[in-house]
């Protein structure tokens, strides 16, 4: 015959101790913490580039209230590109912070901006609509990407700084998903300028030894530039800066009709360049602009701007020298031109060791 125990009933109705519910709550956290660290790890070991594209969608949210767009809804690829918008006011350059190019300045407003801003009298004509694609090309360092800003400003374009890293993923067809969404996000936000700078290291020659995963990105993305030509009144332009225009492909060439050459300022040229960057210093009087844009034959326009910013930091290093208690930030001395000189002859010096490093290189290759 079975016997039945009877257990005292304060075992049953015994309450927790308060050191038990620590414990329990701190089981619980350290379990908890566990959890999310290994589920964190393992998200970010099967996509490395998450941290990144949070990071990226942060920027594009916070550039798209800048830019004033409203109830537009972005896919995730848009948003990534996104992230490489440009906001309108912070582009300071316009037209009258560019000297020496007035003939391309002049091209540019009649066949690009004034399609755009007077629309009223184009829309009637295909012929008329604004080209799909600008190319600027030259030596470097002589004003295609500034030309490429003030265009965007001067116009009122979104400006779609599109760099080729953006486009390259390691998983297989994210690169055409992001190639798609770099022309869909331009459509929305349109009117919107997609520029590339060095866009021959983009949208090379193609060949038989391309990757496939290249090869894909680059005819996506001339398959979706034709795409634009569909409707006449997108206002999306493509617009690339390089100075190898001969390696890029004959198929980009002809989608971008629009093509100005940005050559080495003449003497004339480097003369307007040289005021404007001296328009807000101290230059002694005596300093006549016209014999240093002779003796500066073959400097571009950012080697002029180097050369003034050299030949200021003369000045500032003499005040630094000659300092005393009696003397202001106002006694730095003018810029002369035995400064300018000094600065011309060193910059000349630095090219030619370019020059004879890309000799010797060549020579050894």
């Amino acid at each position: 015959m079975m016997v039945l125990r009877e257990v005292p009933v304060e075992n049953i109705t015994r309450p927790i101790g308060r050191n038990e519910v620590i414990g329990l709550l701190f089981r619980l956290t350290i379990f908890g913490a566990v959890t999310y660290f290994t589920i964190k790890w393992m998200v970010d070991a099967i996509d490395p580039t998450r941290k990144q594209k949070v990071e990226a969608q942060k920027q594009a949210e916070k550039l798209m209230r800048q830019i004033g767009v409203k109830n537009v809804k972005l896919s995730e690829y848009e948003m990534s590109i996104a992230a490489h918008l440009v906001d309108p006011l912070s582009l300071q350059i316009t037209w009258t912070d560019i000297a020496g190019l007035d003939d391309v300045i002049t091209e540019l407003k009649e066949t690009v901006i004034l399609p755009v801003q007077k629309r009223h009298l184009f829309q009637n004509s295909r012929l008329l609509q604004p080209p799909k694609g600008v190319l600027l090309y030259g030596p470097p360092g002589c004003g295609k990407t500034l030309i490429a800003k003030a265009t965007a400003k001067e116009a009122g374009f979104r400006f779609i700084n599109l760099q080729p890293s953006t486009l390259t993923d390691k998983w297989y067809g994210e690169s055409q998903k992001l190639a798609a969404a770099v022309f869909s996000l331009a459509v929305k936000l349109q009117p919107s300028i997609i520029f590339i700078d060095e866009i021959d290291s983009f949208l090379r020659s193609r060949s038989s030894s391309d990757h496939e995963a290249t090869a894909m990105m680059k005819a996506q993305f001339m398959s979706l530039w034709d795409g634009l030509d569909t409707d006449s009144h997108l206002q999306v332009i493509i617009m690339g800066a390089t100075n190898r225009p001969q390696d890029l492909d004959s198929a980009i060439l002809r989608r971008m009709p629009s093509r100005f050459h940005i050559n080495q300022p003449s003497v004339r040229q480097r003369e307007q360049i040289l005021r404007l960057i001296l328009e807000n210093e101290k230059v002694d009087p005596s300093v006549d602009l016209g014999s240093v844009a002779m003796e500066t034959e073959g400097f571009s326009g950012s080697d002029l701007r180097e050369m003034c910013r050299d030949a200021a930091l003369l000045c500032v290093r003499d005040f630094v020298h000659l300092q005393s208690d009696r003397l202001t930030e106002e006694s730095v001395r003018s810029i002369n031109h035995s400064d300018l000189q000094k600065s011309i002859t060193k910059l000349k010096k630095s090219k030619s060791v370019g020059g004879v490093g890309v000799l010797l290189h060549a020579a050894l290759d």
